[in-house]
């Protein structure tokens, strides 16, 4: 059976020890897990068990987290993280060594060609390639930046990743051709579209 195997940003990126009791924004399924869990799923990616990385982008408004009780079971499960999981990978594979040994080429392979070819858009995304969509982003990987609630380009500001100093910055974003993030944010109007898998 073809089998393949993701890992989200936030498993990447959090610690269990180092969430502090209450803080509901870091609740998600299944939950975050220790220090060493982490470091085994940097390792495995590195040694290319793990196939892709995703967002699993999952916002809620404020109230459905519960922070203020500080109750993880009545708390939304779900962590939002869109836009961050690129400087995200390229600050941990900075902190562990991974840049030189895999490299740019590998997180493009993890962030898009893989998803790609699992949700069937292999000859149309995932790569540069003649005839198939422009879909590029323009990245700083020298960039030092704090994440803030400006940063965050979704509706509702909650996010453990508020505060986190990040290495990596994504400039521009293109979307078959035309420039849909740059600059001041987002320059159009949605572009999405429907896809149908063949």
């Amino acid at each position: 059976m073809p089998i393949t195997v993701e890992t989200c940003s936030h498993y990447l990126w959090f610690a269990a020890e180092d969430i502090p009791d209450g803080a509901t924004e870091y609740k998600c399924a299944p939950p975050i897990r220790g220090a060493a869990n982490r470091e085994q799923l940097w390792r495995a990616l590195a040694d290319g068990l793990i196939d892709m990385v995703t967002t699993d982008h999952s916002p809620c408004i404020p109230a459905m987290k519960r922070r203020e009780e500080g109750r993880w079971n009545d708390a939304w499960g779900g962590i939002a993280s869109l836009g961050l999981t690129l400087p995200l990978l390229w600050t941990g594979m900075r902190q562990r060594g991974l840049k030189d040994e895999v490299g740019m080429v590998h997180a493009a392979e993890w962030l898009s060609a893989a998803p790609a070819r699992l949700a069937g858009m292999s000859g149309q995304k995932g790569a540069i390639r003649v005839g198939w969509d422009a879909d590029l982003v323009v990245f700083d990987p020298e960039s030092e930046w704090t994440v803030s609630e400006a940063e965050l380009h979704f509706r509702h500001k909650v996010s453990p990743y508020l505060g986190t100093k990040l290495h990596g910055r994504v400039v521009e974003t293109w979307l078959r051709g035309e420039r849909v993030f740059g600059g001041q944010g987002f320059e159009n109007s949605p572009r999405g579209k429907e896809w149908a898998r063949r």
